[in-house]
């Protein structure tokens, strides 16, 4: 059993994902260590994945490296709202077939094989396409009370590219292209039985947090806990025990100041960032505004190994500025954590190629 201070809890949390000194260099080596870069179209100030990868990188990063890597070099792919490395393919293609859990999905599919063959048609035939090359020839529709309501198409494709009979092949933009799987995944993919596909999953994702626990709440998209994965640790001050990775014991901590997205991986695990950083957030761009404390798309302000505030900014792309409408301090600044965080803030302006930055006022 390791014991933790939590100064050396949130040490092993900000170097496992990439955010001390000396800054990694490559886009690759970014993502084979944090193993995926989420996808969400919210650009306040720029698409979560290009700003989690300039949060490492700094402005050696480009959003057409991106594009490239998973595009042209095949070194990354796209599933599920997820980039990751094409070396942990296998691992997320393991029980694919199975895929749905749910009955009521699976009722859906099999009441629409015709739709669902006429789409594998289609790709076959003139794939890659986008959604809106595809008829929908759906016999029952999806119900639903969100945004995918009737959305038939879409919830077909959906479905399809979680059970691995479709991929995605590339963008148009933001709209995702669509092809057999065969046209786009390395033909040598190895796809492990389920059971060593879960706890290959559950040491990466340990390795990419350093610290997390055994079992937690569910999350969408991408569990954060690791099961059986790594050693059982205790870290002063909270409760229950932690499972940490074994390589990231004893190591040298040199930190930085960074701006992060709200949907980076230090503080994805809302949970975890209060029991290590002590640091409260909420993602509040679903909120009326006058309910928001910090923002619509507020940035976690890391400072060495604490969590001390965060950023309410946009980029106005027509004005070319930055506008920072506050920056909310949970600790108080001294001299040093605000000259950092300038600092980050004009590499964030130069970054997205804006000509000013718009100071709180």
């Amino acid at each position: 059993m390791h014991r933790l201070t939590r100064a050396q809890a949130r040490r092993i949390a900000v170097r496992a994902q990439l955010l001390d000194s000396p800054r990694p260099t490559d886009l690759l080596s970014v993502v084979q260590q944090l193993t995926l870069l989420q996808i969400d179209p919210t650009a306040a100030i720029a698409p979560s994945a290009d700003l989690v990868a300039w949060s490492r990188l700094g402005s050696a990063y480009q959003p057409d490296q991106l594009r490239q890597a998973l595009e042209a070099e095949k070194t990354l792919f796209e599933r599920d709202a997820m980039v990751r490395p094409i070396g942990d393919l296998g691992l997320h293609l393991a029980g694919a077939s199975d895929w749905p859990d749910y009955e009521r999905t699976r009722a859906w599919l099999r009441a629409n094989d015709r739709f669902r063959r006429d789409i594998l048609k289609l790709l076959r035939r003139a794939g890659p396409v986008t959604s809106r090359e595809i008829a929908d020839t759906s016999v029952v529709p999806w119900k639903s009370t969100g945004w995918t309501h009737n959305r038939n198409v879409t919830q077909m494709l959906e479905c399809l590219m979680m059970r691995a009979e479709i991929a995605i092949a590339g963008r148009v933009g933001s709209e995702r292209l669509w092809d057999l799987p065969e046209r786009v995944y390395p033909a040598d993919v190895i796809v492990p039985p389920v059971d060593e596909a879960e706890q290959a999953k559950n040491e990466r994702r340990l390795g990419s947090l350093g610290i997390a626990r055994a079992k937690q709440r569910a999350m969408p998209l991408e569990p954060v806990h690791v099961g059986k994965a790594g050693e059982p640790a205790v870290v002063e001050g909270t409760k229950g025990e932690w499972r940490v990775d074994p390589a990231a014991l004893g190591q040298d901590f040199e930190g930085r100041t960074a701006l992060l997205s709200p949907f980076d991986r230090l503080v994805y695990d809302r949970v975890r960032a209060q029991e290590l950083f002590g640091f409260e957030y909420t993602l509040e761009m679903y909120k009326p505004a006058a309910k928001r404390r910090w923002g619509y798309f507020a940035l976690p302000i890391l400072h060495n190994d604490r969590l001390v505030g965060k950023l309410d900014a946009a980029a106005d792309r027509k004005a070319s500025v930055l506008r920072v409408s506050a920056i909310h301090e949970d600790v108080k600044f001294t001299r040093a954590i605000s000259n950092a965080v300038q600092a980050e803030l004009e590499d964030l302006a130069s970054w997205l190629r804006l000509d000013a930055i718009e100071p709180a006022r």
